[in-house]
């Protein structure tokens, strides 16, 4: 493992070649002569000044391969590689990151760059596409440690969009851990409330305990068994005996520490699930679908309380902490440093009043507030006196003008608006509006509610040759679909609860 060089010494009395060796190991130079044109006086070898090695930085040990690792120049304190990040209208965007950067702090550059509204909801996602699954990766997970997970004929995606289900169980934990699927340990009181249920869960001298039947995909089979699992902080077991709890009685199915929980999104379609509630258990390091753990679960609140469970015990107080603090992360990324939510120029805009000769500055709260409503009032009443005397009612529910609102889906099936609001999460007041596919001239109204998602028909009426909307039969009419929408944010009306987080494909 040499270098070798020839060089020429031209002289009136003669030219010399010498054909030179610098050894890797030391820097000392061995020099031959030429066989025909050098002179040997005495038996020895002409003798010339020693040449520095013009390659020092690749001088090691003579022992090593010129290939390694020491050859290659040094890594940086932090790597980086490239990543792609697709939005729910499959625009994607490629970043350059860290190797230490948390899924939280990919978000921040997602919502920078984009300069959207940070609401705490960003959420990057994993989806497995050839199997169906997707998960909600947890704030605090290193990005490149889940890329290096997929195999290299997989074609899997992260994505990046809102989950407002992320940690509405520290809100309302009510209603992900109904009381039939819940038990305490023999020296807990039985008679815990629910808000000392996450206080047990982030406890690690004791825990809750989630129970019920689920469907259960044999290994190696395409068959599904209903049965009874327990889910306790050491793992999850199924019961050999109806219902029994008894350790003889209880057989071990998985543990979360080396896997990842995922949403099954075509359960019914791919593994042939009875139901469309599947979830399953994928570990860090996969051959591949053989060693996925398939659940089913009979309705979405069974499904919903047993994934937070199990994410509440793999991570416990760490799932608090990114709630509580949700921009501390290790890569350094913070947007505390980075930008405010606000800009100046926000922060300095004061209300004003020019109705009089002089413009004033409106100091009272409750005088600007009033004047705002006001101001709205009077833009609105413009608009629809510049549109009607422009148009007739029929004209103007032709111009549509509720398609360029983020909340309205055009010509969308059932089931992909529910799909949809899944995805986004179900909590109380997720929705979208959509074109009705059995009457062309009525809109939908899907919302979720109570774990399920609900749908209301918006129908079209004729009133003195005006045109109007209702929900109710009439009983509240409005002239076009946004003025609805807007007073069902404000009002529950007939709804069972208001209209608070829209469902939108927001573009990268």
């Amino acid at each position: 493992a040499d270098i070798c060089a020839t060089i020429q010494f031209k002289s009136p009395e003669t030219t010399e070649t010498f054909v030179l060796w610098w050894s890797y190991g030391d820097s000392k130079t061995k020099v031959t002569g030429d066989r025909n044109e050098r002179k040997k006086t005495d038996g020895k070898i002409l003798e010339i000044p020693s040449i520095p090695n013009p390659f020092p930085e690749l001088c090691c040990s003579p022992f090593a391969s010129v290939l390694s690792a020491s050859l290659l120049p040094k890594a940086t304190s932090r790597t980086k590689q490239v990543i792609k990040v697709y939005s729910e209208d499959d625009s994607s965007k490629t970043l350059e990151i860290p190797t230490d950067i948390t899924a939280r702090d990919v978000c921040q550059l997602l919502i920078l760059k984009n300069h959207y509204i940070d609401d705490h909801n960003w959420t990057l996602f994993e989806e497995l596409t050839h199997t169906g699954l997707e998960r909600a990766i947890e704030d605090h997970e290193l990005v490149m440690e889940v890329q290096s997970n997929w195999g290299m004929e997989e074609e899997n995606r992260f994505y990046f969009r809102k989950n407002y289900v992320k940690y509405e169980f520290f809100k309302n934990p009510v209603s992900f851990f109904p009381d039939h699927m819940i038990s305490f340990s023999s020296e807990t009181n039985a008679a815990v409330k629910h808000s000392g249920i996450l206080q047990m869960f982030l406890s690690s001298s004791t825990y809750p305990e989630i129970h019920g039947y689920l469907h259960a995909k044999e290994q190696g089979k395409k068959s599904w068994k209903k049965l009874y699992f327990v889910l306790r902080r050491s793992g999850l077991y199924f019961s050999t005996k109806g219902t029994s709890k008894e350790p003889r009685h209880l057989q071990f199915f998985c543990e979360f520490s080396n896997s990842d929980i995922y949403m099954s999104l075509t359960g019914k379609k791919i593994s042939g699930a009875p139901t469309n509630y599947g979830f399953c258990f994928k570990p860090n390091k996969s051959g591949g679908t053989r060693d996925l753990k398939q659940l089913c679960a009979d309705d979405e609140q069974s499904r919903t309380c047993w994934m937070t469970a199990i994410r509440l015990f793999k991570y416990g107080m760490q799932l608090y902490q990114n709630y509580t603090q949700p921009y501390q992360g290790r890569s350094g990324c913070s947007p505390l440093s980075m930008t405010p939510m606000r800009s100046i120029s926000e922060n300095s805009l004061v209300a004003m009043d020019f109705s009089g000769h002089r413009s004033r500055i409106i100091e009272n709260p409750t005088e600007a507030l009033s004047v705002a409503v006001e101001e709205g009032l009077a833009w609105r009443r413009r608009g629809c006196l510049r549109l009607n005397s422009h148009c007739s009612p029929i004209a103007l529910s032709n111009m549509a003008i509720h398609r360029s609102q983020s909340w309205f889906h055009h010509k969308i099936s059932r089931d992909e608006a529910q799909r949809l609001i899944l995805q986004h999460g179900l909590v109380d007041g997720v929705f979208l509006v959509r074109d009705s596919q059995s009457n062309p001239r009525t809109f939908v109204l899907s919302l979720s509610h109570g774990l399920k998602i609900k749908h209301f028909q918006i129908v079209p009426l004729e009133d003195d040759g005006k045109l109007f909307y209702t929900l109710d039969d009439g009983h509240t009419r409005f002239t076009d679909l946004i003025q609805l929408v807007e007073f069902y944010q404000l009002n529950k009306g007939v709804l069972p609860c208001k209209l608070k987080h829209y469902c939108a494909r927001i573009p990268l």
